[in-house]
């Protein structure tokens, strides 16, 4: 890897992320040994958390390492004492540490001071453990992930971002429909371009989501409105009103296309009701992947 740390997808080069999906895979398939017996994982959320907090644990535990949970106000994260000197205390007691936080910047500089891998459970600039488990997902339904065309269609969030550094880097074409205003980040869609080049991968940029999802293998959408954004709710259903994923507009896809979504859904909104049971959704099986992928994650960055 380039750093010991996963901050971003792009901190992963194109082998060390198809090294990942095999080994999440691997281990899904055949069962997991005890590869981190006696490691343990201090996980530091500011954020509340389902699906990263109870896969991280779970992960741990096959993995015959342990997790401990620290809430945002135990650990204060440069507040109660210098993110230095807590960063420090604490890669002296774990191995690894995972950290959800509000801000980026919050996870480069605990990664900085830390002296044992960092990995971003979630930061408001990336999703890249999402974004790895999503390609398992596709992975086991499609075959390999290469030539494949994933539309996402919203906000060009944090998910958003993380996935088009995925696709880029294993080779899937991405195409992505967001309302004026609300685009995936300047500096992420350079840094995704720059590495298309590399894998002949085609990144296309729509207002339309009917011209995203035409001909797409996969389709994504995410919340309209995540994390902190409440105040903005009623703005961003007008300015998101056109970009629901409905029935109607997945049978634009292709035939055998899977539909996705991260999850917690709000149902109605970015998620036309009822959308979840359709045969098309593998929103259940992509959340079980959260744990197949984080294992392949720690050991990973044990190594």
């Amino acid at each position: 890897m380039k750093s010991k740390d996963l901050l971003s997808v792009a901190d992963l080069s194109s082998d060390d992320l198809q090294r990942i999906l095999d080994n999440a895979l691997a281990m899904k398939r055949k069962g997991t040994e005890p590869l981190l017996a006696g490691q343990t994982l201090a996980m530091i959320f500011e954020k509340p958390s389902l699906r990263t907090r109870v896969s991280f644990d779970v992960a741990m535990y096959q993995l015959g390492g342990h997790a401990i949970y620290l809430a945002g106000g135990e650990v204060g994260l440069g507040q109660r004492e210098p993110m230095k000197d807590m960063a420090l205390v604490l890669s002296r007691y774990a191995d690894l540490i995972m950290a959800r936080t509000f801000a980026h910047r919050t996870v480069e500089s605990l990664a900085r001071c830390a002296t044992v891998p960092v990995i971003n459970g979630l930061s408001d600039r990336e999703h890249p453990c999402q974004a790895i488990s999503d390609l398992l997902t596709i992975y086991e339904r499609k075959g390999k992930p290469k030539g494949l065309t994933l539309a996402y269609i919203g906000d060009g969030n944090n998910v958003a971002a993380s996935l088009l550094l995925a696709c880029a880097l294993i080779g899937m074409h991405f195409k992505v429909a967001s309302p004026r205003g609300y685009e995936i980040q300047d500096e992420i869609m350079g840094v995704a371009r720059r590495i298309a080049v590399a894998t002949a991968t085609q990144v296309v940029l729509a207002e339309s989501p009917h011209v995203a999802v035409e001909g797409a293998d996969v389709v994504y959408t995410d919340v309209w409105t995540s994390m902190g954004q409440e105040n903005e709710s009623e703005k961003r259903r007008r300015d998101f009103a056109g970009y629901q994923v409905t029935l109607e507009l997945l049978a634009q896809a292709e035939p055998d296309a899977i539909l996705m979504h991260p999850m917690p859904v709000h149902h109605g909104e970015e998620f036309a009701e009822g959308l979840i049971d359709c045969p098309q959704s593998v929103l259940i099986d992509q959340a079980e992947n959260r744990l197949h992928a984080q294992k392949a994650i720690l050991v990973e960055m044990a190594r």
